[in-house]
């Protein structure tokens, strides 16, 4: 089944999901979303600590490596 922007499930069927467009456009019907799992607050903060950190700790050659190498994987996958 597709899933709209933050995972939510919608509709297979073409028509079914212009029904359900035209509902919310109009009034009829409010936009539903199923909420996911909840983040754990520590290792949202961890995360947002890792990359700040590393670049820190890496000298100016190895951060380019890494923006080099991240911008050939970016390009092959395309």
């Amino acid at each position: 089944m597709p899933e709209g922007p933050k995972g939510q499930k919608r509709p297979a069927d073409v028509i079914g999901n212009a029904v359900r467009v035209m509902e919310i456009a109009t009034g009829q019907r409010d936009e539903e979303y199923e909420e996911g799992p909840a983040k754990d607050q520590a290792a949202a903060e961890l995360g947002r600590r890792g990359g700040k950190a590393r670049a820190e700790r890496m000298t100016p050659e190895q951060r380019a490596e890494a923006a080099r190498k991240a911008a050939a994987r970016r390009w092959a996958s395309s």
